[in-house]
């Protein structure tokens, strides 16, 4: 067995549903990126930018990385929870519903890595990447015959599907270019497949984010507009969200390849549909408690209780309004402004007073705006 064997094999052993291994260099996405950058799409995730450089040349992430081993790690938790389809919850990303997945597969990076200086006696740590660090780890992924990338922009693999963690260690040892998986059908569909003439995730997505096969508009997907938008979500935009309050998973929901994906064996599902009136009701201290360790903290408290305000508004009951009137006070503009735009929605005696009452007292240009918005209709 040689050492690149005894790599994959080590990695299915530490709980990888599949891996493989390639030389490092120029990805060959690299050019759409320096593309999609400069007309914007990105929004603002300045990050992108300013890494675009190492992006396009791994070896400034990793000086003297010769190979790259490539692993996923299937996620699908299973059928959609209770309360999925009801408005007056709040739909969260599968990726979502366990435990932060950087807490989980960092780890067993580092325990490849001390594998493979085991036996070659290398003394310097490879570097682990598992989406934070400036790597286009889809484009590896598909180099090394792990899939091929979807007209959605998600690497797709036959028989496993899109709903996979993708994650990466750069290492100076010269490997052979292999491939293993659980499945063994698996390695041998896993390059083959393709999106043929199928259009579904395209036609699927409720914003229109995707400007045409593999080109996202960051700025009008639901994802972004969740998660990495720090600011007000364009109004436009908000009634185009449904109940989505963390993340979206339309373009992978319509996609054939998901139909029948196998449950992941290491998920442990949280609370993927909270109730909206939970939500809104959070303080930081609640906020914490409930979400620490998840990857919904990187919204911070203000984000997520502005993503559930939309939501709120855009199921229109009643029975969210006393919620959202007590948010007309809150301590941050961008969740009373969020709070005054799903008032207005809902509409009712009640709710027009409330937002005349906050109009009168309110300080901030933002909120003032959003309020002036929702009562004229």
């Amino acid at each position: 067995m040689t050492l690149s064997d005894e790599v994959l094999a080590y990695a299915l052993a530490l709980g990888f549903d599949a891996a493989a291994i390639a030389p490092v260099g120029a990805p060959v996405g690299a050019d759409a990126l320096a593309a999609w950058l400069a007309v914007g799409y990105h929004g603002e995730m300045a990050y992108m930018a300013d890494t675009a450089a190492v992006r396009h040349n791994p070896q400034l992430l990793a000086s003297g990385a010769h190979s790259i081993i490539v692993t996923l790690v299937n996620y699908h938790p299973g059928p959609r929870p209770d309360g999925w389809t009801d408005p007056l919850y709040g739909r969260i990303a599968r990726y979502a519903w366990s435990p932060d997945y950087h807490d989980a597969i960092k780890p067993l990076l580092f325990r490849l890595d001390a594998f493979i200086r085991d036996r070659t006696g290398r003394t310097e740590l490879g570097r682990a990447c598992v989406d934070t660090a400036p790597l286009l780890e889809r484009d590896f992924a598909a180099q090394a015959g792990l899939g091929f990338l979807g007209r959605n922009t998600c690497l797709i693999t036959p028989r496993l599907g899109s709903w996979t963690f993708i994650a990466a260690l750069l290492i100076p040892e010269a490997l052979d270019n292999e491939v293993a998986a659980r499945d063994p059908e698996w390695v041998a569909s896993a390059s083959s497949g393709t999106c043929g003439r199928c259009t579904r995730c395209l036609d699927a997505c409720p914003t229109a984010a995707f400007v045409g096969p593999h080109v996202l508009d960051a700025r009008r997907c639901i994802s972004y507009l969740t998660i990495e938008l720090r600011g007000p979500i364009p109004r436009e935009l908000r009634p185009l969200m449904g109940n989505w309050v963390f993340g979206c998973d339309v373009c992978q929901e319509v996609c054939p390849y998901n139909r029948q994906p196998p449950v992941g064996r290491s998920s442990q599902v949280t609370q993927p549909a909270p109730p909206l009136a939970d939500l809104l009701a959070l303080d930081d201290a609640a906020f914490r408690a409930r979400y620490r360790k998840t990857p919904l903290m990187r919204t911070k408290r203000r984000g997520l209780v502005r993503n559930a305000c939309v939501a709120a508004g855009n199921a229109g009951d009643r029975a969210l309004s006393p919620a959202l009137i007590r948010l007309l006070t809150d301590e941050e503009p961008l969740v009373r402004g969020h709070a005054a735009w799903a008032l207005g929605r809902i509409a009712g005696h009640e709710n027009v007073a409330a937002l005349h009452r906050a109009r009168a007292a309110e300080a901030d240009s933002y909120v003032i705006d959003e309020i002036e918005a929702a009562l004229s209709g």
